[in-house]
């Protein structure tokens, strides 16, 4: 990406920008990325110890893993424009320092009531933190160093969602000091403390330009209508569609319009919107975040689906499912950290080698299990899980560097927070979506062979969505303009 793809924020961004030159700035950034990723996954594998350590119902079990997906969803865009104006490091110093109190909350938590209200506060404090990273990359790097660095954010996002399963496996195995599940969360300690004394020392501030004010209407219609969006979503399938989660789904659509109008008219009054829809009109931005929410569409279902499939089909530990789920992390390495080289000569191409990529590995990994049925031997459907790793790799950081390869720094934050949002509200889309697929296949049987059926019943799903990433990134401009650009 060329240093023109951000203009200059005037002296805040010069000046930050030095500071945020210095070595060791960016891992300082990218604990925050890796710790909020992290957690939104590492969780699955506690249930059963958390369930049996605080005698919780599985409703219970269920909003403590809701609430954080809510909390960090709904309120991206706020946390991203909050830090435009007040300033990127002090949000994500404030993000860092109460996400690390309230991990310590749920790790001390002394019943599942008191452990749903510290995920939640775990959830917005992500959300408060997460989108000034990208902001922060957009606006203290510049040509190759930022191409690396978000390279780099994207490197961090893929290791700690396929980590989280092996991660959490290993510090409930080794019961640190009788801890349990709690390590889960108590790990965060030992890095959030890091990361708040570094920071200041080594990233510099940076802002949007000028004296905007805060659209306190606008924050409060994008969260409610996200909120109408991600908690039926989220929530909808496992308690048999109610009622209200269809008057919720159908009263987003009226929030998410008075959002838009409202954005709409402060623009033209030239007034500091939320969100500046003029990014919209830039198609590198509107057909990139498209791309981010198909591709996310098949992230999070896709993880919980092997999960159940290795837990529930081939009926392994928590330790050996997650040790599974390294070959995904290797082969997301591999090309991860190649692809910069691989981006520049396919441009925007190299996003739908990845689509392909992954729905070659999962019509393999489809054949494998329905072949062998549950007695497949691991290693059969090692390579596929490595394949389909390396798929992830050749398309999320170029996704990412083409959303904000033309946005302007007074905007840093607010694109990023609708980057991230995109990703939340395509986690929640894909799980619902392919929840009901691998869960109707299931029907309530409990045989390691109607695991098995059902996880193929959602490999032929997501399989679809790796085709429509693949189109949809068609619609990108072309090399010289578009993606090219954004990983030159």
């Amino acid at each position: 990406m060329s240093s023109s793809s951000v203009p200059s924020a005037g002296p805040t961004a010069s000046t930050s920008q030095a500071a945020g030159a210095r070595r060791g700035a960016l891992p300082c950034l990218l604990a925050g990325t890796f710790m909020s990723v992290l957690d939104f996954f590492i969780i699955n594998v506690a249930i059963p110890s958390l369930q049996s350590g605080l005698r919780a119902a599985s409703s219970s079990i269920e909003l403590v893993i809701v609430c954080y997906a809510v909390g960090y969803g709904s309120l991206m865009i706020t946390g991203g424009r909050l830090g435009d104006l007040l300033g990127r490091r002090r949000m994500y110093l404030a993000g860092m320092a109460l996400f690390t109190l309230a991990s310590g909350a749920c790790g001390f938590a002394p019943s599942v009531a008191f452990l749903i209200v510290a995920r939640a506060a775990q959830g917005m404090s992500a959300a408060l933190m997460g989108p000034q990273v990208l902001a922060l990359i957009g606006t203290l790097f510049a040509g190759e160093r930022k191409t690396r660095a978000i390279g780099a954010y994207a490197v961090t996002m893929g290791v700690a969602a396929v980590s989280g399963q092996l991660a959490g496996g290993l510090l409930i195995q080794l019961d640190f000091l009788g801890l349990g599940w709690r390590s889960c969360f108590l790990v965060n300690l030992l890095v959030g403390p890091v990361a708040l004394a570094l920071v200041p020392r080594l990233v510099g501030e940076s802002r949007a330009p000028g004296r905007s004010r805060l659209d306190v209407a606008g924050m409060a219609l994008v969260t409610l209508a996200l909120l109408a969006i991600v908690i039926p979503l989220t929530l909808g399938r496992e308690r048999g569609w109610p009622l209200w989660s269809w008057l919720c789904l159908a009263g987003a659509l009226p929030l998410m319009s008075a959002f838009l109008l409202l954005e709409y008219r402060l623009a033209a009054k030239d007034r500091s919107p939320l969100v500046d829809l003029s990014l919209f009109r830039e198609r590198a931005f509107s057909v990139g975040l498209l791309s981010q929410l198909v591709f996310w569409t098949g992230q999070a279902s896709y993880f919980l689906i092997l999960a159940l499939y290795l837990q529930g089909g081939r009926l392994l530990s928590a330790l050996d499912a997650g040790l599974v789920f390294a070959a995904l992390g290797a082969g997301y390495l591999l090309t991860s950290t190649t692809v910069g080289p691989i981006a520049r000569r396919l441009g925007k191409n190299v996003m739908a080698a990845g689509g392909l990529l992954r729905a070659v590995a999962l019509a393999a990994l489809a054949f494998i299990v329905s072949r062998a049925g549950a007695g497949v031997p691991i290693a059969w459907i090692v390579p596929a899980l490595a394949l389909d790793g390396a798929g992830m790799g050749l398309a999320i950081a170029p996704l990412a560097a083409t959303v904000l390869s033309r946005v302007a720094s007074r905007h840093a934050g607010a694109a990023a927070g609708v980057l991230a949002t995109a990703s939340q509200v395509g986690n929640a889309v894909g799980v619902a979506a392919i929840g009901i697929v691998f869960y109707g296949t299931l029907g309530g049987a409990t045989a390691p062979e109607a695991f098995v059926r059902a996880f193929g019943a959602g490999l032929l799903c997501l399989i679809g969505v790796e085709i429509a990433l693949a189109l949809v990134v068609q619609l990108l401009p072309g090399k010289a303009d578009g993606a090219g650009r954004s990983s030159e």
